[in-house]
């Protein structure tokens, strides 16, 4: 694996799958104990691994501008400070209340119901193809008021929203790039339709609620509409996806952990948040220096990029104790998975419930699940995003 710089592990590509899965917390550890905050002069970038310092960054919007510049299309929430981002978010949020999240419960259990059943008299399946992947888009269409059978194209675009390049060169960069924009526009190109299509038939669904929505006596535009929709499509399935995905991927890794959430489902709740910061589906955040900041004797000037790597934070032993060890009932767990301050992830209630109805009903159908002897790793190709783009699963039914 090379290992030139802190750059080319933050850009670029793992050499190989152990690396990407297990490799990047090496380097993390490496990271935090002898360079905190490091300049990557080729990416022109601050890398930043401490939980103390990404903490107080994320939650300093004063002086660290979620803003980037845009490549295609409007800014989405995540990009955006206040005072637009605040009044996005309170329209935005009105979709993710505990009140509609109580009345999404049960839908939300029939489709797991739905896909349990599909597997039942089955030895093996894959969890990710039938299981962690549709679940959160069977949601996220719900959601968005958008027909399910379109699920296919929602894989391919969101998969290329957050891949990495197949390697570390320039060539594989321009791929990737050229496949994201055709990927975009595809997408644009789709919720435009449906907005136009909802402003003549609008239903009980966030993009209906969206195109009645006024900030200070002003329509949203479709622009900023889409840009939404694209973004809620990408995180709501991702990381509801991988955080099941890992978290399981985590407690099979000490047997023991799937018996013991047989036998006690209330820690089910914990585990979720365990297995969110033991491999955090989101491994990085983005920021941009607003004005001039000293961090542990290192000038950040004004203008510059900084990359917070969440999956460091979640893992730094100042922080947590035994941070190297899935402990299933830890408590306290102050991960930062989801963000801190103005950007928390709105969809962070979501996803968590959605963990909690897949676990419970997997601990609850299948008495044995194990990982088989010839697995083979095949992460997401991805410095940001982590996960398994592949699952396979042996089980035995209660």
């Amino acid at each position: 694996m090379k290992q030139n710089t802190a750059g080319f592990f933050s850009r670029h590509t793992f050499s190989t799958p152990e690396e990407n899965w297990n490799g990047r917390f090496e380097w993390y550890d490496k990271m935090r104990k002898t360079s905190p905050i490091t300049y990557n002069e080729e990416e022109k970038c601050w890398d930043i691994f401490l939980y103390e310092d990404i903490e107080a960054i994320i939650k300093n919007k004063e002086v660290f501008s979620s803003q980037r510049p845009v490549q295609q299309g409007e800014p989405n929430i995540l990009s955006l400070d206040p005072p637009r981002h605040t009044q996005l978010r309170s329209l935005v949020s009105k979709a993710f209340t505990p009140r509609e999240l109580n009345l999404w419960k049960p839908r939300i259990e029939q489709i797991m119901e739905n896909l349990i059943d599909d597997m039942k008299g089955k030895t093996t399946f894959d969890l990710i193809k039938d299981l962690a992947y549709p679940l959160p888009v069977m949601v996220i269409a719900d959601i968005l008021g958008v027909p399910e059978e379109d699920m296919g194209n929602f894989k391919r675009w969101s998969d290329l929203l957050v891949a990495g390049p197949e390697d570390s060169s320039a060539e594989a960069l321009q791929r990737l790039q050229k496949l994201r924009t055709q990927s975009i526009t595809e997408m644009d190109t789709y919720f435009e339709e449906i907005i136009k299509y909802k402003r003549t038939h609008p239903k009980e669904d966030i993009i209906s609620i969206l195109i009645d929505a006024e900030i200070e006596g002003q329509k949203l535009t479709d622009g900023e509409i889409v840009s939404f929709c694209r973004l809620l499509l990408a995180a709501g399935n991702e990381t509801t996806t991988n955080l099941i995905g890992n978290t399981l991927y985590g407690l099979l890794e000490e047997p023991s952990h799937y018996q013991e959430l047989q036998q006690n489902p209330e820690h089910i709740t914990l585990a979720i948040e365990e297995g969110l910061r033991y491999r955090s589906p989101v491994q990085a955040l983005h920021r941009i220096a607003k004005e001039d900041k000293k961090i542990r004797g290192q000038n950040i000037r004004k203008g510059d990029s900084v990359t917070l790597w969440i999956g460091s934070a979640n893992r730094d032993e100042n922080k947590f104790e035994n941070a190297d060890q899935f402990i299933i009932n830890r408590k306290p767990n102050p991960h930062l998975s989801f963000g801190k301050g103005i950007h928390f992830c709105l969809g962070a209630p979501l996803a968590r419930m959605e963990g909690q109805i897949a676990f419970e009903q997997l601990t609850k159908e299948f008495s044995k699940v194990c990982i088989p002897h010839n697995f083979e790793l095949l992460p997401i190709q991805s410095a940001f995003v982590f996960g398994l783009k592949e699952f396979p699963l042996e089980v035995q039914e209660n």
